[in-house]
């Protein structure tokens, strides 16, 4: 399984008032690290003019990340968890009930894969591809 689990997740399409409100962003980020099921320790968000925002959420097991470009509709976001009692696709539902992408895409990665054999998992709503790298 891994030491980790991180999703890099594309949103296109979104709300553009939420992808341009802080106070949103942030209120939304805390709340999908907390469906994790990790501690938050600390958050910290930055509103850019004329629009946009990035932020994040640091959590005892990792991070939560957003960077957005409400004149694209564009959200860029990572949620990276560790330990078998996260679960980082909880993250995204929040997320996605906030921002309402009407399309997005999800890479996940194993991180910490402690043996020679490494999965890297890639998906989206319509195919999941499953492949391994071999160490040297």
């Amino acid at each position: 399984m891994g030491l980790g689990r991180h999703l890099i997740i594309e949103m296109y399409d979104c709300d553009p008032i939420a992808l341009d409100s802080i106070d949103i962003l942030e209120n939304a980020l805390v709340e999908a690290a907390k469906a994790t099921n990790s501690k938050v320790l600390w958050h910290k968000f930055h509103k850019f003019y004329p629009q946009g925002v990035t932020g994040v959420v640091i959590v005892a097991e990792s991070h939560l990340s957003i960077h957005t470009w409400p004149e694209f509709g564009y959200a860029a976001i990572d949620i990276f968890t560790c330990g078998t009692h996260t679960n980082p696709w909880n993250a995204l539902e929040v997320l996605k009930s906030v921002l309402k992408p009407k399309r997005m895409s999800v890479l996940e990665i194993k991180r910490g894969i402690l043996t020679f054999e490494e999965e890297v998992e890639i998906s989206d709503k319509s195919a999941k591809t499953l492949y391994s790298v071999q160490s040297p």
